[in-house]
């Protein structure tokens, strides 16, 4: 008889490697619009996805690094235009 690991283990993993992809994605889009909400959700979902012991740690790394600069570009566009809005053009 073959012992194999629990279905929820199994899930816990893919769950965990999701919010790692997502945390990326949410973090790279972030860096052109909503920042501000972006931003905290990708550091967030990054932690997160870290502290649940994901496979794809290198992703989670980079959503966490790339939610870190979409409030270092909100701090500086706020700090040169002095409002909370910004555009591309």
């Amino acid at each position: 008889m073959e012992i194999t690991a629990s279905p929820r283990r199994r899930t816990g993993t893919r769950d965990a490697d999701g919010m790692a992809v997502t945390s990326f994605v949410l973090g790279l889009v972030g860096l052109l619009i909503g920042n501000i909400v972006l931003g905290p959700v990708a550091i967030g979902l990054a932690l997160l996805a870290l502290r649940r012991g994901t496979t794809r740690r290198f992703r989670a790394f980079l959503g966490l690094g790339l939610g870190i600069a979409d409030l270092v570009v909100l701090a500086v566009l706020v700090s040169m235009d002095r409002t909370w809005s910004w555009g591309l053009f």
